[in-house]
């Protein structure tokens, strides 16, 4: 798709809603008041999930307003575009086709005049293949002992959505497999995750898709060093103790694992993208093939949904154009995302990955610099957890941090009252951030005047609640893929590149010149900034008298 510049203040929808903030919205209060059925109206159930966005900041023009922003945007256009496998990823010239990793074997998905999703299948199916044998005990390690301890290794997208989502469904896991996930470059990650593990009933997944990688091969090289120890220092024992998700079959052999052991991926798949993929190896081994294909099942619903439905009642696009309101018209610079399921404890960290490094754009597709906020910042912990200590700054803090509560009618693990006492803390939280406490209703407790002040609660917070009736593997696929394509709607409308990363690179071109003054046997001359130059010495000083 050619980009043209989208001036996207310029738009009248952009001009309309800038007015429409302006004149001033009422009090969260007031527009229940005004609206008895807003907590039904501004609902919608789809793909199996259920969003309240009854508590943001809109009135009907509002959200009339936004869905003028997505069809003057083009959204429809860009959705298009990348289902269609164009290029839309202009500055690395790439299909971005998440989608067609969860696609049916009977979809059809053409890039470069090859339809992908055979290739897809292929290796869905060898994945398969490889999960029934290891889970089965029919693969065995090096000495013949079954392989108990699975150790991923990765970093960014080849360690979040892995990680992510194993703690997520570590319900539905084979409990009789270890599984451990190594990414820091920090000695330390790598040392903990195999100080209580027997190498031979260790199996390694090394995912890079270069293998060049310097974090992820550092690690792998001292996974190999420490499983040759054990096998003193036959090479042999690798082919049976280490895999790959990678595309680079000559580096990975020359590693010494078996390239019948590669599970590749393609370069139309974003890292941060790329947990459906083979890179979600370690996730169909702990859950099991069936389940995986339940989450691919999950996220394809979704797609569909997103692909097909009218803007009005489209989950991803009404998200999207709630989180544009608040951070573009109201200054939000921060989302919270709130899920109140234990198992989701890693979920905000994935969507920190998911959500910045797509959108934390400075120019457009154009190059133009952009005159508007882009990405917020995505941060969360479960709840109730977060409700006794950061809450206190979203509820009476002077910024506007708006909330997405994701909550689930049926838990997983039924123990007394526990759920119930859970939900209750959802609801409550979204009702006092949407409606707080006014100095009339403190004082009519018999506060004294001078600590009323400390026990008003403003409101007027805005929050969306997500349910679903339980969370399954389906679920949380659909999950992933809502948050997917909130990202994809933003980045469209903000005319910004959603699937590059350049600005992960400045960093690692400037490690790579510093390791070698750091690891130098002579003084260097360092050649850096002053700041720089002073801390590689004092560091080197330090390091020498240990």
């Amino acid at each position: 798709m050619t980009s043209k510049n989208n001036q996207l203040t310029s738009k009248q929808a952009w001009k309309a809603l800038a007015a429409n903030q302006k004149n001033g919205i009422p009090h969260l209060r007031d527009l229940f008041t005004k609206d008895p059925k807003r907590g039904e109206k501004m609902t919608l159930e789809a793909a199996g999930l259920f969003l309240d966005y009854s508590k943001n900041r809109i009135t009907d023009e509002t959200f009339r307003l936004l869905l003028n922003l997505a069809t003057e945007s083009g959204l429809k256009d860009h959705i298009d575009a990348m289902f269609n496998g164009e290029k839309i990823n202009i500055t690395e010239n790439r299909s971005v086709l998440h989608v067609a990793l969860r696609a049916p074997k009977n979809a059809s998905i053409i890039v470069d005049g090859v339809n992908v999703v055979p290739q897809v299948h292929e290796v869905l199916e060898k994945m398969t293949d490889f999960a029934d044998r290891l889970r089965s005990g029919s693969w065995k390690g090096y000495s013949g002992k079954r392989i108990r301890n699975i150790i991923n290794i990765g970093i960014g997208g080849s360690d979040l959505g892995p990680v992510m989502a194993y703690e997520a469904l570590k319900y539905y896991c084979d409990r009789s497999l270890t599984f451990r996930f190594v990414s820091n470059i920090d000695g330390t990650d790598f040392a903990e995750a195999v100080i209580d593990l027997n190498s031979e009933e260790t199996l390694f997944i090394v995912s890079s898709k270069t293998f060049t990688t310097i974090e992820t091969m550092t690690n792998a090289l001292t996974a190999r060093d420490w499983l040759l120890k054990a096998f003193k220092g036959d090479d042999k024992a690798i082919a049976k103790h280490f895999v790959a998700v990678s595309t680079n079959a000559a580096l990975v052999e020359k590693f010494g694992i078996d390239t019948a052991n590669m599970f590749g991926f393609w370069d139309w798949v974003g890292g941060r993208y790329s947990m459906d993929s083979a890179i979600g190896l370690a996730t169909m081994l702990a859950i099991g093939p069936r389940n995986f294909r339940a989450m691919l099942d999950g996220f394809h619903q979704m797609d569909e949904h997103f692909r097909t439905a009218p803007f009005e009642s489209n989950l991803p696009v009404i998200m999207g154009l709630l989180g544009i309101w608040n951070t573009n018209f109201y200054g939000a610079e921060t989302v919270a995302v709130l899920p109140y399921e234990q198992y989701l404890k890693r979920f905000p960290a994935y969507l920190q990955q998911l959500t910045m490094e797509s959108n934390g754009k400075h120019v457009t597709l154009d190059g133009v610099e952009v005159d508007y906020q882009t990405s917020p910042i995505y941060w969360g912990e479960p709840g109730t957890n977060g409700q006794h200590s950061f809450y206190q700054l979203i509820h009476q803090g002077t910024r506007l941090i708006p909330c997405d509560f994701i909550a689930f009618a049926e838990p997983l693990n039924n123990i007394g009252r526990h759920h119930d006492i859970l939900m209750a803390n959802v609801f409550a939280q979204a009702e006092a951030l949407a409606f707080g406490k006014t100095p009339e209703q403190v004082r009519s407790e018999g506060v004294p005047e001078w600590l009323a002040p400390h026990k008003v609660f403003e409101g007027n917070r805005p929050s969306n609640t997500i349910m679903a009736q339980k969370l399954t593997p389906e679920v949380l696929g659909k999950l992933v893929a809502l948050y997917e394509h909130i990202v994809f709607t933003q980045g469209a409308i903000w005319n910004i590149g959603s699937f590059d990363q350049w600005g992960v690179e400045l960093g690692k071109v400037l490690a790579q010149r510093i390791i070698p003054e750091l690891e130098s046997k002579t003084e260097p001359e360092p050649r850096h900034d002053t700041s720089t130059n002073n801390l590689i010495r004092r560091y080197r000083k330090q390091r020498r008298s240990e």
